[in-house]
């Protein structure tokens, strides 16, 4: 009995012992885990590969003066690096696809064909379309089956994109490459002193984040990475440590944040100011002087920079200022940075036209017609606090009407809000007036932790009250774990349908 305690004592001094031990190995891991989460790449790129530019679309008109295109959704391997073959997918090759480009005005056709070993979607982000053509969770193609949608573009002169759309498995699609840009003109942007030479002085930039593992792009989220996939590496066109030579005093660049998570800051090198003249929609009323731009993923942003002859400048991604607090800014990426894109000017420059001082009116309301507001409130759980259900119909709206959405992250992690099929206007962001670079016309818009946005959107249609459209969180793994709802357009005093059910 007298010995009792003394083992009991021993007992305690091994378990505080263990305690200790094991207090000191997670935070040993913890510590380790948050050194190693920051990726910088600024100052340490060598430029070594000519940008590849994504060909223009082939297209013909059929009798009927319809534009059609075909895009094959195909697996393949695409050298990133020189003798590294890495399984990829993409439309009509190995990675990426072509720019498909038409005019405001114009019926267009596009001939899908699916080659891969499981079904996907193409859904054609920013275009205003009918909801069975806008390729979204409803709309897919089987493995070896086909899909036509077909439209009449409605819409002014813009930068939009394409890019599967699987509910469940959009992060992972787009990561392995399928993504292409969508061009849009019409007379009045014709009209503009602006760059307008593809692949010349009007370069498109398709930025994404990747990390090569073996002969596969890995896609694993890494611990505490509640955002989705990041990489420690980026690429434009499927290129990575790229340089663009250009031969004009002014190039614009046409920036697409194609990541699935990765919010990027772009600015240069040098910190020299820039001209951004369009956004997520086409052009804004008048060019805005900026030294950097925020893009979270989908969002778009047209800028020009001028070049001085002989010179060098890089197009690098910078922290990011968001108001995150110090475990989001590090484990969400904030506290990365990246040499993106080198412009190369040659030794003469083609003179250049100043840019105008206005460009095109708004076609986005304003807000004052609004028959209705709505409240989105979003966190990783879902919008509203539900879920994405294939099969329920979140949001009933009526064609032809305007209405005011006030979309409100209250969740402790960035997340952003893309609505398909129409364009919006920004009224309030965060209780003030929007910045410069959100005061045109946009789908996409990024929400730090706390943060609210007042949107104006107008439902021009067609109605169909069997076929929904999505809104959605376009991080792309926040919006595959159910951060994404459902709208129907109807006809004033009609009902929405039950969505069909899909197997997906």
């Amino acid at each position: 009995m007298a010995s009792l305690p003394r083992r009991l004592r021993r007992v305690l001094l091994g378990a505080c012992a263990l305690v200790v031990i094991l207090i000191t190995t997670i935070a040993t891991g913890v510590t380790l885990t948050w050194t190693n989460a920051e990726v910088s790449t600024v100052g340490t790129t060598e430029f070594t590969t000519p940008l590849r530019i994504p060909p223009l679309a082939e297209s013909t008109i059929d009798a009927a003066g319809t534009r059609v295109f075909s895009l094959d959704i195909r697996t393949g391997t695409t050298e990133f690096e020189p003798g590294r073959a890495t399984e990829t997918w993409g439309f009509n090759g190995s990675y990426l696809g072509p720019t498909l480009r038409a005019a405001r005005g114009e019926r267009v056709r596009v001939q899908v064909r699916n080659q891969l070993p499981e079904a996907s979607t193409v859904h054609w982000h920013g275009m205003h379309l009918p909801a069975a053509m806008d390729g979204g969770p409803h709309q897919m193609v089987e493995p070896g089956a086909a899909w036509s949608p077909e439209w009449t573009v409605a819409q002014p002169a813009s930068s939009l994109w394409y890019h599967p759309h699987p509910h469940g498995a959009t992060e992972d699609h787009v990561r392995r490459g399928l993504a292409g840009m969508f061009l849009i003109d019409d007379e009045p942007s014709a009209e503009l002193a602006l760059p307008n030479r593809y692949g010349v002085d009007d370069i498109p930039v398709i930025v994404q984040d990747m990390r090569l593992r073996g002969s596969r792009l890995e896609g694993t989220h890494a611990i505490f990475r509640d955002i989705g996939f990041l990489g420690d590496r980026t690429m434009v066109n499927g290129t990575l440590a790229p340089y663009q030579e250009v031969g004009d005093e002014l190039v614009r660049l046409r920036l697409l944040n194609a990541s699935t998570a990765r919010i990027y800051t772009f600015a240069f090198d040098d910190a020299r100011p820039f001209a951004m003249i369009g956004s997520d929609g086409g052009l804004l009323e008048r060019p805005a002087t900026l030294d950097r731009i925020q893009l979270s993923p989908g969002e778009r942003a047209e800028i020009v920079v001028r070049m001085q002859p002989g010179e060098r400048t890089v197009l690098r991604s910078e922290k990011l200022d968001a108001g995150l607090d110090f475990w989001s800014q590090r484990f969400s990426g904030g506290d990365d940075r990246f040499d993106v894109l080198e412009l190369r000017a040659t030794p003469t420059l083609r003179p250049s036209d100043p840019l105008p001082e206005t460009l095109v009116p708004l076609s986005v309301p304003d807000g004052s017609a609004s028959v209705a507001q709505r409240r989105f409130e979003l966190t990783l759980a879902g919008i509203n606090g539900r879920r994405m259900d294939m099969s329920r119909v979140d949001t009933t709206v009526t064609r032809g009407t305007t209405e005011t959405w006030v979309v409100h992250n209250i969740d402790g992690m960035p997340h952003n809000f893309h609505v398909h099929d129409v364009q919006f206007r920004v009224l309030d962001y965060n209780g003030a007036p929007p910045p410069p670079e959100l005061t045109g016309a946009k789908d996409t818009i990024f929400l730090p932790p706390n943060t609210a946005a007042t949107l104006a959107l107008r439902f021009d249609g067609p109605a169909d009250p069997t076929t929904p459209y999505m809104y959605h969180c376009h991080l792309l793994w926040h919006e595959d774990v159910g951060m994404m709802g459902q709208f129907t357009v109807v006809e004033p005093g009609q009902q929405a349908a039950t969505p069909p059910g899909h197997a997906h």
